[in-house]
């Protein structure tokens, strides 16, 4: 019952997009079409699982035993930084129409605070490799489902009306912040 408890809070109630505004760049810039908003999700998803697990095993195996928990982040990031290599080789080679549709932005999963966060609070809360692993994958989840609603919401603005002032970027803050709030009315689970 505590990991569904953990799984629904990473999701919905402590959603790391929407609640702890981590990872916003791409949530913003690739969810125009809910194509590459989905593509994103799934990459976010495999990313945000194997780093969190790999950095897992780094941190208990190397950095705490030799006493350099100081170098977490920096040890973090190169983690990382090698799977989002894998990650944009391999949707290149089978993937070419996502690959070129989500452009800059699957290499600045690398920079994507969401994924590192995840890693950090991963150690920081001193989970065990499952409470780890459902945590990571149910942040990841939360991140991709937030990602896919604000792309229905975003390809639904194409068809609305808009005033000019609120147009492009303007309208999606907004719409990010009430996403955000209507995501607050699920901490009465936590």
């Amino acid at each position: 019952m505590e990991l569904i408890l953990l799984a629904i809070s990473a999701i919905l109630v402590k959603n790391i997009l929407l609640a702890q505004y981590l990872g916003h760049c791409p949530f913003q810039g690739v969810s125009k079409r809910m194509e590459t908003a989905v593509g994103m999700g799934m990459a976010v998803i495999f990313t945000m699982t194997v780093a969190s697990a790999i950095t897992w095993i780094v941190s208990r195996s190397v950095l705490v035993p030799y006493g350099i928990e100081y170098l977490q982040t920096i040890a973090f990031i190169l983690v990382i930084a090698a799977l989002v290599q894998f990650v944009e080789i391999f949707m290149k080679k089978t993937l070419p129409a996502l690959y070129q549709a989500l452009g800059i932005f699957l290499p600045l999963i690398t920079t994507n605070c969401a994924i590192l966060g995840v890693a950090l609070l991963n150690v920081r809360n001193d989970y065990g490799f499952v409470k780890m692993v459902i945590f990571s994958v149910s942040s990841a989840i939360g991140f991709a489902l937030a990602l896919v609603l604000f792309a229905g919401l975003r390809e639904r603005f194409r068809t609305t009306r808009i005033p000019q002032p609120l147009q492009d970027t303007a309208i999606g803050l907004i719409t990010a912040g009430l996403m955000s709030l209507a995501f607050l009315g699920f901490l009465g689970m936590a």
